[in-house]
């Protein structure tokens, strides 16, 4: 082997080891993003349309930080992400995967009406469940899946704590119910008049008042649109990108 041969082998070793470096550190950067956010970019290669993935996972965190040892979802880092994939001429979709107990209420609505809003086709898709304020989170895309055994539970609005005037929180709470029950039957083929008679049902929950729906009795009551899985809500969110071209 002469020195010429030995000076590319040599030369093609190193630009391999920089290449695995440059997709180790690409891993590296993309697994931060999923710890700290929750969010991933589907695009550069990902994906043949650039999708990008949102995740609410466990209990919704708003102006109080919750317990240390409780999975949160931050608004303050969904809003910024969500005003991103508007802007962001890469982002031609979003995937919103949701486990989530519920939480905050005005956050879980903010999110909910930023989703929304967007003009990028979205899709959701309710895994474990999506209780709670996590109702008005899985109706506000596009187009929502559950998988089989997912759940969604729809209650009436609580609180905690102590209150100065007990009839005046009551209408708050109340004006608060009616916002929830407002936009999601709004966004999904649920009635108001139906979602009430759900959160307001004593017969379902041991010592609690709501509605548990499973899977396909969320379809059926038209609080979800389909039941389905990651490949379905993939599916649908690439027909939905392809539609958005054609108009």
């Amino acid at each position: 082997m002469n020195r010429r041969q030995t000076e590319e082998i040599n030369a093609l070793s190193a630009a391999g080891r920089e290449g695995n470096e440059d997709a180790q550190k690409k891993r590296n950067d993309e697994n931060e993003e999923i710890k700290e956010t929750g969010t991933l970019d589907l695009g550069n290669g990902h994906s043949r349309h650039g999708i990008q993935l949102l995740t609410i996972i466990g209990e919704i965190e708003g102006h109080e930080a919750v317990s240390g040892n409780t999975k949160a979802t931050k608004y303050e880092h969904l809003l910024p992400r969500l005003a991103e994939a508007e802007e962001d001429d890469n982002t031609e979709g979003i995937l919103i995967l949701l486990n989530t107990l519920g939480g905050d209420v005005e956050a879980g609505l903010a999110i909910a009406e930023m989703i929304a809003s967007l003009s990028k086709p979205t899709v959701s898709l309710v895994l474990g469940g999506s209780h709670s304020i996590g109702g008005p989170l899985a109706v506000s895309a596009d187009y929502s899946f559950i998988v089989p055994t997912g759940t969604m539970i729809v209650h009436p609005v609580r609180s905690t704590g102590m209150f100065i005037g007990v009839i005046q929180s009551y209408r708050n709470m109340e004006k608060t119910q009616d916002r929830i029950a407002r936009f999601i039957s709004s966004h999904s083929k649920i009635s108001q008049e139906r979602l009430l008679e759900l959160m307001l049902d004593s017969t379902q929950l041991v010592k609690d008042v709501g509605t548990m729906l499973e899977g396909e009795e969320a379809v059926r009551e038209g609080l979800i649109d389909e039941v389905g899985g990651i490949s379905q809500a993939f599916r649908k969110l690439h027909e939905l990108i392809e539609e958005r071209k054609r108009t």
